[in-house]
């Protein structure tokens, strides 16, 4: 096994017949250890009596996966680690469906690395991004449905980033809107590798604060530290969001909250799209 330089490690892969990829036993070791339907708190200790709230049954309820299935289904995207495609998902949720919803009711669902691809920035840097399996993919869709009306009502007015009903010119016209009352200063602020170095554990932490659900804490963990296929080589993660699923962009605003809150609280003007802010 390898180490890369950002710390993250590297072990072969090779397939298994029924599509579902399999890593060696030196990779196993760490991941087959992530907890299953216990409270994880920042030092990943765990309280198996906390489950409350019953927010998992929502996300596992018929009607609220038939809408991430159709999510998905309309957003297509390209291939995965498992090489399963879009238009076979249906046919797979109706012969495992119960099977996939069993495991993750037991705690014991492991979600598949995501696929490592890297597309140009506009300022000639790479960005990296994770694509799930399609049936991850509705899994992550299941969860955001549920979560996302919950953290709704605690975002700032001026965050326009992943969230419903808004966009980049939503915030464009925010900005304009400031500059017509007179503000002249701008200052322009990027977080660098945000994605890429965000701490997990400082994730589960804030999540927890609001969700009460152990086992929805559980599995949103087990998103965090699933790791990439990159080139062949299974990459282990522990820290940052992977872009390019439905969890990480609500994680991020969620993070990021905390600092749109602080700017609030100091009376400054902002507008956030993102991990872009101006202020």
């Amino acid at each position: 096994m390898n180490v890369t330089k950002d710390g993250t490690k590297e072990g072969r892969i090779h397939y298994c017949g029924n599509g579902y990829c399999q890593r060696d036993n030196a990779e196993h070791e760490g991941y087959d250890r992530a907890p299953t339907n216990k409270r994880i708190t920042k030092n990943n200790t765990t309280n198996a009596d906390s489950n409350r709230y019953g927010i998992l049954e929502q996300i596992l309820s018929a009607d609220n996966l038939n809408r991430a299935f159709k999510q998905v289904k309309k957003n297509k995207g390209s291939h995965r680690v498992d090489g399963m495609e879009v238009e076979h998902l249906l046919q797979y949720l109706k012969d495992n469906g119960d099977e996939l919803r069993q495991a993750i009711w037991d705690g014991k669902y492991r979600p598949n690395p995501v696929r490592r691809v890297e597309i140009p920035k506009d300022n000639g840097k790479m960005r990296k991004l994770g694509i799930p399996t399609v049936i991850d993919r509705v899994v992550q869709q299941a969860i955001a449905q549920v979560l996302s009306p919950i953290f709704e009502p605690q975002f700032s007015e001026t965050s326009y980033g992943f969230r419903p009903k808004r966009s980049t010119h939503d915030a464009l016209k925010k900005c304009k809107e400031y500059a017509n009352e007179g503000y002249t200063y701008v200052v322009d602020m990027d977080l660098e590798k945000f994605f890429d170095t965000v701490n997990q554990s400082k994730v589960v932490e804030t999540l927890s604060r609001t969700i009460k659900d152990s086992r929805v804490i559980s599995l949103i963990h087990k998103y965090l530290i699933a790791g990439a296929i990159n080139k062949g080589r299974f990459e282990k993660r522990n820290r940052g969001l992977v872009q390019g699923g439905s969890v990480s962009p609500l994680c991020s605003n969620i993070m990021l909250n905390e600092l749109d809150h602080e700017l609030e609280r100091r009376g400054i003007k902002f507008v956030r799209y993102a991990d872009v802010c101006k202020v």
